[in-house]
């Protein structure tokens, strides 16, 4: 496989990597700023990829970004914490920018294609990639494609209304956890301080903390029953928690006590992937799209 020019676009911060083809591994790794403006934003990835163009004979650029990425017209719908990329066919004027071929998928599609692609999901056709960050986003892999769905929203899996009539994003993710502990104990704990205060038993932070296992373990049983995945992956901050899985399958195991149809377990697996998913993801949609290009 030939080299290529990688971009992992996030809200504040720019990742970027060299795939070395001869290698087969992410090289060349660093990161830059998010620019504020549009032709800021052209100017900083265009000096990326000119820069790796200028030593490294890429063939083509692969971008994670934000946003719901329309692979049919190179736009980039939706919203994100960078209007500016959005509504216009922004892949043209990238591919114009740097002179060559380039590839872009959504973020949590990229880091569900690198799992499937050689990590925590390699040899499975059928997975769900949940993303548990700010809010709780994911990826559905069918027959190891990413689809996307009718409105490109294949994969929000946020938006699933929970028993208490929120939506999962505002009550299976650690950020707002520690927000509802912050807001009763008149604190300011992080998300990982107050899973280290429900480890030193503090009730209350207990008590947040379960309300995160439980919600996670809802929404995954209903994916489960819904599309009946081979495994459901969990991406995100929090999945490097090595005490997550084992919580989240407590919670599972008292709704299948409930449910008394239900024969089996759901299989939860972490990521393999954790600050490179985007990057290598990013890589793999490049080399489906462009099969005979990156082939040596």
């Amino acid at each position: 496989m030939k080299n290529l020019a990688l971009l992992d676009v996030g809200g504040t911060t720019i990742k970027y990597g060299l795939w070395d083809g001869a290698a087969q591994q992410l090289t060349k790794q660093g990161a830059v700023a998010t620019p504020k403006s549009l032709n800021a934003y052209y100017d900083v990835l265009t000096q990326i990829v000119a820069e790796f163009k200028a030593s490294d004979q890429v063939v083509g650029v692969a971008m994670s970004t934000p946003g719901a990425v329309n692979k049919a017209t190179g736009i980039i719908e939706g919203a994100s914490a960078l209007p500016y990329i959005h509504h216009f066919e922004i892949q043209d004027e990238l591919e114009t920018c740097f002179d060559l071929p380039v590839v872009m998928e959504n973020d949590a599609n990229c880091a569900a294609l690198a799992e499937v692609g050689s990590g925590a999901a390699k040899r499975l056709k059928n997975v769900l990639f949940m993303v548990v960050g700010t809010g709780v986003g994911g990826s559905v892999i069918v027959n190891g494609q990413v689809q996307h769905g009718r409105h490109l929203f294949g994969g929000e899996f946020g938006y699933m209304m929970m028993n208490d009539g929120r939506i999962l994003s505002e009550v299976g993710t650690a950020v707002h956890m520690a927000d509802r502990y912050n807001q009763e104990a008149h604190t300011n704990y992080s998300g990982r301080e107050v899973f280290e205060l429900a480890d030193q038993s503090d009730l209350l932070a207990q008590k947040e903390a379960q309300v995160l296992y439980d919600n996670l373990a809802q929404a995954i049983y209903n994916l489960q029953y819904s599309f009946d995945p081979e495994a459901i992956i969990l991406g995100g901050g929090v999945s490097q928690a090595d005490f997550l899985v084992p919580n989240i399958e407590k919670a599972l195991q008292k709704i299948l006590k409930q449910v008394d149809i239900a024969p089996f377990m759901p299989t939860i697996r972490t990521c393999q992937y954790h600050n490179d998913a985007n990057l290598i993801g990013a890589m793999e949609d490049f080399r489906r799209t462009y099969p005979n290009l990156v082939a040596n």
